[in-house]
Order: C-alpha cells, then structure tokens, then sequence
C-alpha cells in the first residue's frame, strides 16, 4: 500500500511540482500540503489525469490552530473509485485569507465550503451561495473556532407570554461555574442512585 502511495505523490511531483509543498504518509494514508494559488490547478488535475481519476470529494473541513501565524488548515479528501486510492489535500490559511472555491469541478464542495465557512468563517472566492449551513439566522461567531465560548453568546428559549421563539444573551448562575471534579469511584463520601441495591443485597 506505501509502495502505491509512493507512487502516487511521485505522479503529482512530475506532473505539478510547484504545487506540491510537502506530502507524507502515515497511517496508510497520503497527505499532500499545497497552496492557495495553486490549489484550483492541482484538485483538476487529480481529477481528470488518466493515472489519477479522483471522481468523488468525500469531505472538506478544517483545523484551528490559534497559536500559528497562518491559523487554519483546510483540508480536502478525495477518493479515486477506478483505482481505489484516497489523497488528502491540506493548506494552510491566514485568518483574513480567502480559499479558491472548488464548486465548478466538484458541485458537491458546495455544502462541505458553507460548512467550513459556518463553523470555522473561512470565506471562499467563487462560491455561488456562501452563507451558513449549520447555525442559525444572525447566529454570533463561529462554533468550531478554539475561542469559541462552550456556551455560546446567545440562548434560544420559546417565550409562553409572546408566543414565540427569543434570543438572549447567555447569563450563568455562579453555580453553574462550581464543578466537583472528584470522580464518584475514587473516594466519595456519598452514594450515587443505584448503590443502594448494592448494599441491600449484602
């Protein structure tokens, strides 16, 4: 499987060198990290190259690494039904930087891009439709972003007086900010529903 791998990231270095910046395998699996710009020329070409003949795009999605300069690595998985051999493609994106819409070779990117764009607000040139896919209508920040809040900014609760849904903002009780992290199986002093039946069968 390596050896075929092997020969697959050789392929793409003949035919595009200039795209490909590194590329690895692990786990049975070839990564390929290319660029921004050459990003439209190279997924066309895993396409449509006879030794190649990656039909189907599988998934696009991203990392959020806020320590690094170019914070988001967006990823592409591409299966190649003919020969059965699976790529992925990673490139890294600054937070004000904008990713080649791959829409027009694969219509199917169109979900997977507004995905990325809801979650992560990476924004795509050439996408026909971006707007979110997952969250709500005026929804505040993006859900897969590291700094996201766990709670969210706003809550959503059905109002019984206005007979409709609201917005508020998040307000937390203090107790709600208090955790016990003592495990219940590692010296509690109290008993947990159920342990009863323990100890009356004693």
């Amino acid at each position: 499987m390596s050896e075929a791998l092997e020969e697959l990231a050789s392929v793409l270095e003949i035919r595009m060198g200039d795209a490909v910046v590194s590329h690895q395998i692990a786990h049975g699996e070839l990564t390929v990290t290319t660029t921004r710009s050459h990003l439209v020329k190279l997924v066309r070409l895993l396409q449509h190259d006879s030794s190649l003949l990656f039909s189907t795009l599988v998934d696009i999605t991203a990392v959020d690494w806020p320590g690094r300069r170019k914070r988001f690595d967006v990823v592409y998985h591409f299966l190649s039904m003919y020969l059965n051999h699976r790529i992925r493609l990673k490139l890294a994106v600054g937070e004000d930087e904008i990713v080649p819409s791959i829409t027009e070779l694969y219509p199917s990117a169109n979900w997977f891009e507004r995905e990325v764009f809801d979650m992560y607000g990476i924004l795509f040139s050439g996408h026909p439709d971006l707007r979110r896919i997952l969250t709500d209508y005026g929804f505040r920040g993006h859900p897969l972003r590291k700094d996201f809040p766990t709670t969210g900014y706003t809550e959503v609760r059905y109002d019984e007086a206005l007979k409709r849904v609201v917005y508020e903002p998040v307000q937390l009780v203090q107790e709600y900010r208090q955790f016990d992290f003592m495990s219940p199986w590692e010296g509690a002093d109290y008993i947990l529903p159920g342990d009863e039946k323990k100890e009356a069968a004693k």
